[in-house]
Formats: structure tokens, sequence, C-alpha cells
């Protein structure tokens, strides 16, 4: 089973900046929209490899990035936004994110590069990522 914990230390400290605020500046309409920095993912097993879905809705193929080394995944998005703004046309909020979000994880078995296959279609990616087959585990017996 995998564990992922996220931890932003930043954004705990300002978490706790806008809870203690009076409750004017909570609800002040100019504060700035949340930017995910992260997307969600499924991370499942079996005895021969791991699948892993990830949503990165509005982002292109060619700018996903994908690394695999051992046992450590990355995955990270370039999120590109075109503003089409016509002319008397006033924007009144926009709270869709532009930059990159990225997420590392690092899984409990090897990964065989070689047979690992990345799919892109409707926003979700799909991983599938062999385990690698080494040498059987050695019990070392206490003397």
């Amino acid at each position: 089973m995998v564990n992922i914990t996220r931890f932003n230390p930043v954004e705990t400290a300002l978490e706790n900046i806008f809870r203690s605020a009076p409750a004017w500046l909570q609800n002040a309409e100019w504060r700035a929209a949340e930017q995910p920095t992260q997307f969600r993912m499924d991370v499942s097993e079996n005895d021969k490899e791991y699948q892993v879905l990830a949503d990165l809705p509005g982002v292109r193929k060619d700018d996903i990035s994908i690394t695999i080394d051992g046992n450590e995944i990355s995955v990270s998005a370039e999120v590109k936004q075109e503003k089409i703004v016509k002319d008397g046309e006033t924007v009144l909020r926009a709270e869709r994110y532009l930059g990159k979000v990225q997420r590392a994880f690092v899984l409990g078995h090897e990964i065989d590069q070689t047979s690992a296959q990345a799919k892109y279609a409707d926003g979700v990616l799909a991983l599938t990522l062999p385990k690698k087959i080494g040498a059987a585990a050695k019990k070392l017996a206490v003397h």
C-alpha cells in the first residue's frame, strides 16, 4: 500500500493567518483564488504492476513530463491558458490556474522502465508501471 502525504509549510502558515483574520478579510472578494500545486491521483497495484490515474484537465499531452528513477516517480505538467478577450469585454473573475503542477512519490518496488506505459486522454493520464523482476528477497537469520 502506498501512502502519499502532502505537506506545505508555507500553505499551512497562510491558512493559519486567514483562519485568525477578521471575517471581512476572510470573505474578501479580492483574495486570490487558490492555485493548485498538485493534482488528484489514484494509485493501485497488483502482483505485476502499479496503475496510476492522474487528473490533468486542460493540459496538452506535449506539456506532461514523467520521470522514473528506480521506485521514485515524478509527474509534472505545464498548464497553459490562452487569454481571448474581445473588444469591449471585461473579465469579472478568473479562477483557472496557469503554471506548473507536479507530484512525486515513492512506490514499494522498483519500476521496469522499459515496459512502463503512459496514455493521456480526456484530461486523465494513465500510467502502467510494471514491477521490476529482481532477485528473490533474502531472509536473514538472526544469530
